[in-house]
């Protein structure tokens, strides 16, 4: 091992026994160096799928009628038709569904105590439903004489036809006013002179029944509109009504106003709930001063009480 000692000093072990092929092992050197700092891989983490948005679930179809109202003889309902209807009726009359598949129907002051309410869907289907209307007591006044023969003269006639004329084409009109939805209100407060419904019998037969509600409050008493809807007729000089105003509240439903002394509107106008349209009198075929207001629906004559309720 003498000649070990004239190697340079920086032959270390290892390097000589390198140099001459020995595989023996050669105990680790410490080293002045600064020591290698080893960086562990990093394990990133899986990455996780945004979850799939959960399937939108279909919309419940409406299957059936829904509504309220007054379920009775010269009542109402307000409802919403099923789902993709295209067509509904109550009994033998059309009924008009808003876009939305809101309607309004009401039942004549002679409405059997049964009528269907059916609705044909898009897809053929029939939804059927039987209403139980609920009948009245109308006061009914019987007096032995006989009703009056021959009717209306001829002449009287000539000037009524036209009248009714413009009666009907009033309430034929389809203004797409909205006030059927609404909460009716008194278009005046007063003594009640005469209620819907009321009939005298001639010796067994008939005479026709009364349409309004007569309120009596005093002549020139202002009188408002009960809901917002469309002045479709407002006329001074008929024969039977003397001032007349009709307001169309849409859906078929329409108000009408008789023996105005005053006229605030115009035909063609809009008009909104409790703004005043007229004043009380005593035109046309009247015994005194008072209002009679009318509500009808398409055909059927309604009762104005079941739509306000008691007078406050």
């Amino acid at each position: 091992m003498g000649w070990i000692a004239f190697l340079p000093a920086s032959f270390s072990i290892a390097t000589l026994m390198s140099c001459v092929g020995t595989e023996a092992a050669v105990p680790e050197t410490v080293s002045d160096e600064a020591p290698q700092v080893i960086v562990a891989e990093q394990t990133l983490p899986t990455p996780v799928p945004a979850p799939e948005p959960a399937p939108t679930a279909a919309a419940v179809l409406q299957a059936e009628f829904i509504y309220t109202g007054e379920m009775t003889q010269g009542g109402y309902i307000r409802g919403t038709a099923p789902d993709n209807t295209v067509q509904a009726s109550l009994g033998e009359q059309q009924l008009d569904i808003a876009d939305d598949g809101t309607f309004f129907a009401a039942f004549d002051r002679d409405s059997p105590g049964t009528l269907a309410l059916s609705a044909t869907l898009s897809s053929g289907q029939i939804v059927r439903e039987n209403l139980s209307i609920s009948p009245r007591n109308w006061q009914i006044e019987r007096v032995n004489v006989a009703r009056r023969a021959g009717g209306a003269s001829a002449s009287f006639m000539a000037r009524r036809r036209p009248e009714l004329a413009a009666i009907n084409a009033s309430r034929a009109q389809q203004t797409g006013a909205t006030g059927w939805g609404q909460d009716f209100i008194w278009p005046v407060k007063g003594r009640i002179s005469g209620r819907f419904g009321r009939q005298r019998i001639y010796r067994g037969e008939p005479g026709s029944y009364h349409g309004g509600i007569d309120i009596a409050p005093g002549n020139g008493v202002p009188f408002v509109a009960p809901a917002d809807g469309v002045v479709v007729l407002a006329r001074m000089g008929f024969s039977l009504e003397g001032g007349l105003i009709i307001i169309d509240h849409g859906q078929g439903l329409n108000s009408a106003f008789l023996h105005a002394s005053r006229i605030a509107v115009d035909e063609g106008q809009s008009v909104s709930q409790g703004q005043h349209i007229g004043n009380v009198g005593s035109t046309g075929r009247a015994t005194g001063p008072h209002l009679h207001w009318g509500l009808k629906w398409k055909a059927s004559r309604l009762d104005p009480l079941l739509f306000v309720g008691p007078m406050n």
